[in-house]
């Protein structure tokens, strides 16, 4: 259950993350809002370690590799979803990009030989006709649009592979190092490897002061994610994981819903239609049976 609350939390906070991105770009590039939410993740790690607990900076002597490439697949993911987005549009690359959390659902069952019950399996094909239900306007939109089918799409499923790498080795890291301590290497590296492509020309700018609340948020939302996504995989499985995290494509549907409904107008949105509800509670339904109703009894 610990392990589903922090799954959960890291799916609520990714749900809201895309509209607060989206109000972002009207201010920054998105190669230079990707590096200062590493940046203050990074910094704010250093900064709580270094009073709190000086012995977690040691990680960064002699970091491990699979640290190291974690850290690289996870900078992959943000620079393939970025291209994503700026090729073939936020809608494919939300759906696209969902193939992340199943490629680490199946390596859950193959690698790590998590336990495939009737009822897990059942609960993974109903979300899985949930998921499918709630973007069919957005699938028939990829399948009609050429542009669609170009490197945009190619950018975001080497953006999917990449995070699911990352989620193998995050597995692997979690039962031998602290969560947070992985997290300062995943965040200090792309911090660094991102450095080339941000414009401080914009940062210099004077903004109003909620915008750059907005970015620190940004970078908190990358550090509280994150960390509860590594302690989640130290408390359950990974194909758990994956279906919950699927779930946050929904959240961000359903918080525009009640942007609309208030009347409030950050960027252009429009209405979800009576199918995309319907797929929701499928993938509600389905992963309250895949996840809530499996566990082995105990004689």
């Amino acid at each position: 259950m610990k392990g589903i609350l922090l799954a959960t939390t890291t799916a609520v906070l990714w749900g809201i993350l895309g509209i607060a991105l989206k109000v972002a770009l009207n201010y920054f590039d998105p190669y230079t809002i990707v590096w200062f939410r590493f940046f203050v993740a990074s910094l704010a790690l250093i900064t709580y370690y270094t009073f709190k607990k000086p012995s977690m900076l040691s990680v960064y002597r002699r970091p491990p590799l699979m640290m190291v490439a974690g850290a690289i697949l996870l900078a992959g993911n943000y620079i393939g979803y970025m291209q994503g987005v700026n090729y073939a549009g936020p809608a494919v690359t939300q759906i696209i990009i969902q193939t992340g959390p199943v490629i680490l659902g199946i390596i859950g069952f193959t690698v790590f030989k998590e336990q495939l019950t009737l009822t897990r399996a059942i609960g993974f094909i109903i979300a899985t006709i949930g998921f499918i239900g709630f973007y069919f306007q957005q699938l028939n939109e990829l399948m009609s649009q050429k542009e669609a089918l170009n490197s945009g799409v190619l950018w975001t499923l080497g953006a999917a592979v990449s995070w699911s790498g990352y989620a193998f080795f995050n597995k692997q890291l979690v039962l031998k190092y602290h969560p947070q301590q992985i997290n300062l290497i995943i965040f200090g590296l792309p911090a660094i490897l991102f450095l080339p492509l941000v414009q401080f020309d914009l940062l210099l700018q004077s903004y109003d002061w909620w915008i750059w609340a907005l970015m620190v948020a940004l970078g908190l939302n990358t550090v509280v994610a994150y960390g509860t996504l590594s302690a989640a995989f130290k408390y359950t499985e990974a194909n758990k994981i994956s279906i919950i995290i699927i779930m946050n494509p929904v959240i961000t549907f359903l918080a525009l819903e009640v942007l609309i409904a208030l009347d409030i107008q950050w960027f252009s949105m429009a209405k979800v239609s009576p199918m995309a509800y319907l797929g929701a509670l499928l993938v509600l339904g389905g992963t309250v049976l895949a996840i809530g109703l499996s566990r082995t009894k105990k004689h």
